[in-house]
């Protein structure tokens, strides 16, 4: 039996690959390669590259590959992208994700991990933000997800298909073997953007804000480790497996770290000058973002295994070190 992985050549997407590969699972991946890379996907993995729209690419996958069990990243996931062109987010999140469910119902695949967001809270009425306080988005990207979420529990009611949603707030990190990492284009998180700062990348990091009700002025976020996200989808799955049941998590590690305290461990562990300017707030920017996870730490045996914010930025540090010595050393092999 196979693990079908759309959006698996993505950020958390390949790092949940190589953690299933590494417990002894059958993977296949389905990608458009809008936002993955193909190399971040291991070579000993089937890969098709194609959309959830594809009914019939699903339906062969499904048959050729005995699909068990799907965990499904593939969506589009920048929150300002989604509020400029919410018509996109509807169709490629929502809809694909209905195809996805037409093919899986027609070939009897009755599990399925869903990658969700905290973006579904909108802005927090207190913190640490529960999974039972309300869910209201502020955006599209917020929206789209929490409608999929719905339409899994119907889905559930109607058709058997029983799924587990992870709303997760910051994924940061990377392999801690360095073989695969953060890359998106244009990067939009924080740790890469300090990181790319240290490496000459950039000319200097952009605080949003200071001003905040916190202990430093700074926003503050909850930074969960890649690889520990990888990991809960794993243990999802595998709760669905064995005692057929479904249901919410949020993964966090119920702790916050602020914008500064972000790019002062990246000083201390690049051991670089990195430049910064203070900018007004942006709009809808909440003071301070933490999720409760303890429901996943009862009923999924989750607990985070890089809390420490110094261990995620040493990670992601060695993965964007590696990959801009890597083009270095290209570039010099270009002009010889």
């Amino acid at each position: 039996m196979t693990i079908l992985v759309t959006g698996g050549a993505g950020y958390i997407g390949s790092h949940t690959v190589l953690n299933l590969k590494e417990k002894g699972e059958s993977v296949v991946v389905l990608d458009n390669l809008t936002t993955g890379h193909r190399q971040a996907v291991l070579n000993d993995v089937p890969f098709y590259m194609g959309s959830l729209h594809d009914e019939e690419l699903l339906h062969y996958i499904c048959q050729n590959h005995n699909i068990e069990a799907v965990i499904h990243f593939a969506a589009n996931s920048l929150v300002g992208e989604s509020v400029k062109d919410p018509l996109s987010y509807y169709e490629n999140n929502v809809a694909g994700t209905l195809s996805l469910l037409k093919v899986l119902n027609k070939n009897n695949v009755k599990t399925l991990v869903f990658s969700s967001t905290a973006a579904v809270y909108g802005e927090p009425k207190h913190v640490p933000i529960q999974e039972e306080d309300p869910a209201i988005p502020t955006n599209p990207y917020g929206e789209t997800k929490l409608a999929i979420e719905k339409m899994l529990y119907w889905a559930e009611k109607e058709q058997g298909i029983k799924s587990i949603s992870l709303r997760y707030f910051n994924a940061a990190g990377a392999d801690p073997e360095g073989r695969i990492g953060e890359e998106h284009h244009p990067e939009t998180h924080l740790i890469p953007i300090v990181l790319q700062t240290a490496l000459g990348q950039r000319n200097k990091v952009y605080v949003f804000g200071d001003d905040y009700p916190t202990p430093d002025g700074t926003c503050i976020r909850d930074y969960v480790h890649v690889m520990d996200l990888a990991d809960a989808h794993y243990r999802a799955l595998n709760k669905i497996r064995n005692e057929n049941e479904g249901g919410v998590y949020n993964l966090g590690n119920g702790k916050g770290f602020s914008v500064k305290e972000v790019i002062e461990t990246c000083r201390e562990v690049t051991q670089c000058e990195i430049k910064v300017e203070t900018s007004p707030r942006r709009i809808g920017d909440p003071a301070v973002l933490v999720a409760a996870s303890q429901k996943a730490r009862d009923e999924l045996q989750w607990a985070p295994k890089y809390p420490n914010l110094r261990d995620i930025v040493t990670h992601a540090w060695s993965y964007h070190a590696k990959q801009a010595n890597q083009n270095k050393n290209r570039n010099v092999h270009l002009i010889k």
